[in-house]
Formats: structure tokens, C-alpha cells, sequence
């Protein structure tokens, strides 16, 4: 393991956004993975047709979509968004280093920035991916977006106070990606759940708005 560590932390010295490319690629597609898992296993449970009760086959072209989603976005951006951020709030700010202040702006910035971004870009990813229409991206994205983004919210901002806290720079995608391997399953958990009876809250809360928008 050590060794395994060690072979890392030189490619991350050498080939710093390939590297972060590549584990980004490989734990989001191995979060699809588990999203499929949970999601056939709650099928199962649910349904009461003995013809649904199948054996969990890995839906390997899902696997490849998700996967390309870290290897394109997650990977190259994650990489020099971390990077950026710590510049900004450390130079332009001008505010210590994990002093409270520094740690709040950065989980402020990343939270209110690129967390949305990163849900937008995936939900319209992984529907363009899938075939669907314009019109069919618009209204998974209004459905998908709004419960992702609270449940995110829930769990991100501490996630990313000990990250910006006590990780180095150059380790904090490498962190993050750790986690992703749980956020990509829960993103492609929600995804694959569709118009799911528990969404309508978030669709109701949705329609209230536009009627107050409206009136």
C-alpha cells in the first residue's frame, strides 16, 4: 500500500492533471457501478413481478459515460479549480492559510460555484449521452438538480472544511475523488431513478414557485 502511495505521489509530481484525470475517470465509473447495484437492488424490492427478479447484469456503456464524465470534467477541471481557488482567496484575498476565514471562503466559493456547475454539466451530460431530446434534458435537470444540490449541501461543506483545512493543494482533487466515489453513486443514483414518487415533493415545491413567479 505504501508503495502504491509512493508510486502516486510521483505520477501527481510528474503528470499532475493526467494523473487526476485518470483516478478521476476510474472512481466515477466505479461509482456508477454502485449506483447500479442499489438501484436493481431497489427494484427488486419493490416490484412484485417475478419476471423483474433478475440477476444484476453492470450496464458496462453506463459505466463508460459516467466514466467519461471524470475523465473530461471532473479530472482537468477539478484539477485547476483547486488550484485557482487556493491563488485567489490566498493572494487576492490575502487571507491566511487555513485560518478560519480562508477555509470559510473557500467552502463558500465552492459551494455556491462550482458545486451547481457541477450537477448542470452532469444531469446535461448524462442526457445528451443517453440520446434525450433538449426539451427531456431540461426537465430531468429542473427535477434532479434541486434534490442533489440539498442532499449535497448537507454533506459537501463538511467534506470540504477538512479538505481545505488540513489536505495540500495538489491532494485536494485526490480527496475529493475519494468521496466522489459515494457522490458519483448517489448522482447516478438519482439520474437513474427517473420520475421516482419521492421527487414529487421537489416537483411540487417547483410548480408553488413558478405560481409565485407568476402572480
Amino acid at each position: 500500500m505504501l508503495k502504491l502511495w509512493k508510486w502516486y505521489q510521483s505520477c501527481l509530481t510528474h503528470h499532475p492533471v493526467k494523473t487526476q484525470v485518470i483516478s478521476s475517470g476510474f472512481l466515477w465509473g466505479l461509482g456508477d457501478i454502485g449506483a447500479q447495484a442499489v438501484t436493481h437492488s431497489t427494484i427488486r424490492k419493490q416490484s412484485r413481478d417475478k419476471d423483474e427478479d433478475k440477476e444484476f447484469k453492470i450496464n458496462w456503456k453506463r459505466v463508460g459515460i459516467t466514466s467519461m464524465f471524470g475523465f473530461a470534467f471532473v479530472g482537468p477541471v477539478g484539477h485547476y479549480w483547486y488550484e485557482y481557488l487556493d491563488r485567489v482567496i490566498r493572494y487576492r484575498l490575502q487571507l491566511q492559510p487555513k485560518s478560519a476565514k480562508f477555509v470559510a471562503a473557500k467552502v463558500g466559493a465552492d459551494g455556491l460555484l462550482f458545486g451547481p456547475l457541477d450537477l448542470v454539466i452532469f444531469f446535461s451530460y448524462m442526457g445528451f449521452a443517453s440520446g434525450r431530446s433538449i426539451d427531456q434534458i431540461k426537465e430531468d435537470v429542473k427535477r434532479d438538480f434541486l434534490p442533489a444540490l440539498i442532499v449535497g449541501g448537507t454533506v459537501w461543506p463538511v467534506v470540504q472544511i477538512a479538505n481545505f483545512r488540513f489536505v495540500p493543494v495538489r491532494y485536494q482533487l485526490l480527496y475529493v475523488n475519494l468521496f466522489c466515489l459515494l457522490d458519483s453513486s448517489f448522482l447516478s443514483w438519482i439520474e437513474q431513478q427517473g420520475d421516482a414518487s419521492w421527487k414529487q415533493w421537489f416537483s411540487s415545491f417547483h410548480q408553488v414557485e413558478d405560481r409565485k413567479g407568476q402572480a
